[in-house]
């Protein structure tokens, strides 16, 4: 635990760094306001300005890109209150009783609740990440190539599980990022594969031209342009402050939602999404009036807000510890660090130590600086709305553009991002999510290397997964996980048929 703190401390005196500060709260900002555009999420805003970080080192690049994501979940609660608008997937909850609030003039009570909860979640979400972290990280030294097999394998199947398309769509798609993760130099023989002899894709596809092919150009290409219209309600800064009833109704849901949060957060899949969702019917289910739930409850906006700040940390977890993305916006974050020559995983706390423990320590910083942010500055927030989507979707493609190719200047990796953002505005038209694609092109090369790695060891035997502890572990999970899956598929296909048959024998 010393050691812990001594490092903390060293954490700090790299985040204290005025550089440092600067980007912590340009990434806060950013993230703010990502969060409060509708359908522009944390996934787009970071895929599109992921170019822009080439510039910094690692350290600098990683705490902007994590300010954006953490800042985004505050961000979106501020239009879902005032407007009944979620700026993000993980602000839907907050509508509910944040905009009933508003409408019986305590918006300005839903605000502050809403942002000293995410304050004390992400606060509580980063202690445990200090502490979970490094022991983890030890721990998994451990893991040989049959491990890191056996591990990556349930990371695909648990996200497909818990995805809220079918099972099959989500591995379809994180097969076609495995596939894709393949293209380029061999690894272990030095040939070309699938590189249709362009010397480009020699290095394979990037990360960042398909992820800003695919939540960059393809959110715009789908959603349609329009102006968000709507009845604005900017509340003064006197009237910010909730009433102490207000402040005991919201303290245990929002110790209730760090923790819940924090320990979805570490799963696999849209963590921040689930935990809003859960820590709702979880405090509705509590409370001693559920009748209040969609009038106005502070514990609907107090629980599903602190869950998801605290979730979006605890996401940081298995990514830091293990190098295991636990969904998407963990995946492009890991590919950033690859970009700037670190590998995210157990050797980063000992061999990156400055960008370990800085990017910890930004984060008890940024978490001080959106609160300050998200109070003062609500109104200025809330004018972006203001600005048509004919003008500001032109600009976000041209920001798209410039950055992809000013990565490594090639006009390859831009008409990768095109073919992406067409085909990623395909995927959404037929009902697939790209997220679980990008989760595929980031752990390909480790994936297949500890595969192949795997085989050596065991001449070939594909029961090296089974003969090992901890691999045999993780495949039991796989395989039990692909049982549930196949018989709540069946359960569903009886009920159908039973349902078509009572329909029938009605009408006969």
């Amino acid at each position: 635990m010393e050691s812990t703190l001594v490092s903390l401390l060293h954490g700090f005196s790299v985040a204290f760094e005025p550089i440092n500060l600067w980007y912590a709260f340009i990434g806060c900002l950013i993230g703010t306001l990502v969060g409060v555009l509708p359908g522009i999420g944390p996934l787009s805003g970071i895929s599109i300005l992921l170019p822009i970080t080439f510039g910094l080192n690692a350290t600098q690049a990683v705490i902007m890109l994590a300010g954006i994501y953490y800042g985004s979940q505050y961000g979106g609660s501020t239009t879902s209150i005032l407007m009944r608008i979620p700026g993000e997937a993980s602000s839907v909850m907050t509508c509910v009783d944040g905009y009933a609030m508003a409408q019986r003039g305590r918006a300005g009570s839903a605000l502050c609740i809403a942002a000293v909860g995410s304050f004390i979640a992400g606060t509580f979400g980063i202690v445990m990440l200090t502490v979970v972290a490094p022991p983890l990280a030890t721990l998994a030294l451990k893991f040989g190539p049959p491990e890191y097999t056996a591990l990556l394998t349930l990371g695909l199947i648990f996200l497909a599980y818990m995805s809220s398309s079918s099972l099959i769509r989500t591995l379809l798609m994180a097969c076609t990022g495995l596939m894709l993760g393949m293209i380029g130099i061999d690894n272990m023989t030095g040939h070309f594969r699938y590189s249709f002899d362009l010397v480009e894709l020699g290095d394979g596809i990037g990360i960042v031209p398909v992820a800003v092919g695919l939540f960059g150009l393809g959110e715009i290409l789908s959603t349609p342009s329009k102006n968000v219209t709507g009845k604005v309600m900017a509340p003064k800064l006197r009237e910010l402050l909730p009433t102490t009833q207000e402040w005991r109704e919201a303290a245990m849901p929002i110790a209730r939602g760090s923790v819940l949060g924090f320990i979805i957060g570490i799963i696999p899949g849209s963590a921040h999404i689930i935990s809003s969702f859960l820590s709702y019917a979880l405090e509705k289910k509590l409370s001693k009036h559920p009748e209040q739930f969609g009038h106005g409850a502070v514990a609907g906006v107090a629980g599903p807000e602190s869950a998801n700040n605290s979730a979006s940390t605890g996401a940081f977890v298995p990514m830091l510890a293990l190098g295991i993305p636990t969904g998407p916006i963990t995946a492009v974050l890991i590919g950033a660090l690859m970009v700037h020559g670190v590998s995210a995983g157990p050797q980063l706390v000992t061999e990156h130590p400055d960008v370990f423990w800085g990017f910890v320590a930004s984060m008890y910083v940024g978490n001080l600086m959106l609160l300050l942010l998200n109070l003062p500055l609500v109104g200025m927030f809330v004018s972006v709305l203001r600005i048509p989507y004919a003008y500001l979707y032109p600009l976000i493609i041209m920001f798209c553009i410039i950055g992809v190719y000013e990565v490594s200047h090639s006009i390859v990796d831009v008409w990768i991002m095109l073919i992406m953002g067409v085909f990623g505005y395909g995927l959404r038209k037929f009902g697939f999510d790209p997220a679980p694609l990008v989760l595929g092109l980031v752990i390909a090369p480790l994936f297949e290397q500890s595969l192949r790695q795997s085989l050596i060891m065991s001449n070939g035997d594909y029961l090296i997964f089974f003969s090992r502890p901890i691999a045999l572990g993780l495949m039991l999970v796989c395989i039990a996980l692909l049982a549930m899956s196949a018989l709540s598929f069946f359960l569903k296909r009886n009920d159908w048929r039973t349902k078509l048959a009572v329909a029938e024998a009605g009408e006969t």
